[in-house]
Order: structure tokens, then C-alpha cells, then sequence
């Protein structure tokens, strides 16, 4: 316990120094606040910068607050999965790249440690930098639209959590596998974006992978209930979670030098 708090510790304070803990929160405020003011704005922005013909108007219909919600958990899983992979896809490479590997592990350290250190500390920095983001669009949905659930906003937030902590994971699995950043970045986002495009195709055929969660949450926003295989989605996200972690220590324990 005691190698397992030095090393969160450490975690935090390199989190710190890179200003991982203000660059993402403050990067996932910007991509949750942009939907909803877009949304809002959208008839002013093109009736001033569309070119329409004089006398033409253009009839826009507001959607509902818990409609933009969903629109926002888009922009997340397209521009705030990106965000997160960027900032996991270095957590193992680049301290291999510059010996602090070689240097910890000359410690009673175990593979362990050092990977579950490093997804605890991953996976609390994703999920509090999401919930700044998502939780500024539901004050600003508040208070531009129609009234929007506290109980829908809690609800998908801690399913799209969820989700969030597979991409920590799937990003990590990359990390421990190159040591290119880029191609660290590449595997992470690939996995993710193959599991997103598979519930997208298969939608009925892939309820039960992670990133069907994202529709759970949508469904959730919508209609105030769960939907159809929920408690599969749930079960196998976090079999999935568990599967990548391990394979990461897998990996890591390989290594034939830090």
C-alpha cells in the first residue's frame, strides 16, 4: 500500500508539471460549452453569415434541452476522446523514452503498481475533466433552453464515465505496447474509434460493447429510463476495462529492458 501511494503521489505531481491538470479540464470546458452556444446562436449566425437573399428567413425549431445534451455527448466522443488518448498516450512511453522507467523499477516495484497507479491517476483526471465540461453544458443548457433533468444529467454522466475510463484503459494498453508516441496515440484511437464505428454499423448487433454505453447515455437523457441491454453494456465494459488493464501489466512485465 505504502509503493502504491508513493507512486499515485507521483503520478499527481507529474500530472502537475506537464499541466495535465489545467490544460484537459480547461480543453473538455471548451468543447462542452461550444454545443450549446452554437445551438443557441445558430439563427443569428446564419442569418449574419450565411449570404441569404434579402427577405429570406430561415425557420428554426429549438430543440430541447435534453436534445442538446446528446448533441453535446457527441462532440465528446469525437473531440474528447481525442483529448483523452493525447493525454494517456505518453504516460508509460515517454518515461521509458527517458529512463524514469528504468529508475523506478530498480525499486520493489511490480508491474502492477506501476500500471494501476498510473490508470487510478488517468482515469480520475478523464472523468473530473469530463464532468467540468459536461456539467458547464448543463448549467448553460439550464439556462438557455427549456428545463433539463438533474437526475437524466447524473445518469448519463456516471454511464459516459464509464466510457471514459475504457479509453484511459485502451490508451494505456497503447502506451505499454510502443514507444512511439504517435503510434501510442494511433493504437488507443483506433481501438476506441473501431468499437464506436461497430455500434454505430451493428446497432443492434453490438449492444452489448462499451461504447454502446454512449447510447445508453443518450437514452437515458431522452427518455429518462435505461435501454435495452443495459446490464450487458455495463458487465462487458467493465470485463473490457479489466481485460485491457491486464493485458497492459502483461505487456509491461515482457519488456526486456525499461
Amino acid at each position: 500500500m505504502k509503493v502504491m501511494m508513493t507512486l499515485l503521489q507521483k503520478e499527481w505531481l507529474e500530472g502537475w508539471k506537464s499541466g495535465k491538470l489545467i490544460w484537459l479540464p480547461i480543453a473538455m470546458m471548451i468543447v462542452g460549452l461550444t454545443q450549446p452556444l452554437t445551438i443557441y446562436y445558430m439563427p443569428e449566425i446564419i442569418e449574419h453569415g450565411g449570404n441569404l437573399p434579402d427577405g429570406m428567413k430561415i425557420s428554426f425549431t429549438m430543440p430541447s434541452g435534453s436534445e442538446v445534451m446528446v448533441s453535446t455527448l457527441s462532440q465528446f466522443n469525437t473531440l474528447g476522446m481525442a483529448l483523452i488518448i493525447f493525454s494517456v498516450m505518453g504516460s508509460v512511453a515517454n518515461e521509458r523514452n527517458q529512463g524514469v522507467t528504468s529508475l523506478i523499477m530498480s525499486r520493489p516495484v511490480t508491474a502492477a503498481h506501476y500500471i494501476v497507479s498510473k490508470w487510478l491517476t488517468q482515469s480520475m483526471i478523464g472523468i473530473a475533466s469530463f464532468a467540468a465540461g459536461y456539467g458547464l453544458a448543463y448549467y448553460y443548457v439550464r439556462l438557455l433552453f427549456e428545463d433539463a433533468s438533474f437526475s437524466r444529467f447524473a445518469g448519463s454522466l456516471g454511464l459516459y464515465a464509464l466510457w471514459i475510463m475504457f479509453i484511459v484503459t485502451a490508451g494505456l494498453a497503447g502506451s505499454t505496447m510502443f514507444r512511439s508516441l504517435g503510434a501510442a496515440a494511433a493504437s488507443g484511437i483506433g481501438l476506441t474509434a473501431a468499437v464506436s464505428f461497430a455500434v454505430s454499423l451493428f446497432p443492434d448487433g453490438a449492444k452489448w460493447l462499451p461504447a454502446a454505453l454512449c447510447k445508453q447515455a443518450e437514452h437515458i437523457l431522452l427518455h429518462g429510463e435505461r435501454a435495452d441491454f443495459f446490464g450487458w453494456s455495463l458487465t462487458f465494459s467493465i470485463l473490457c476495462i479489466m481485460l485491457l488493464a491486464m493485458f497492459s501489466v502483461w505487456r509491461f512485465r515482457r519488456y526486456e529492458s525499461y
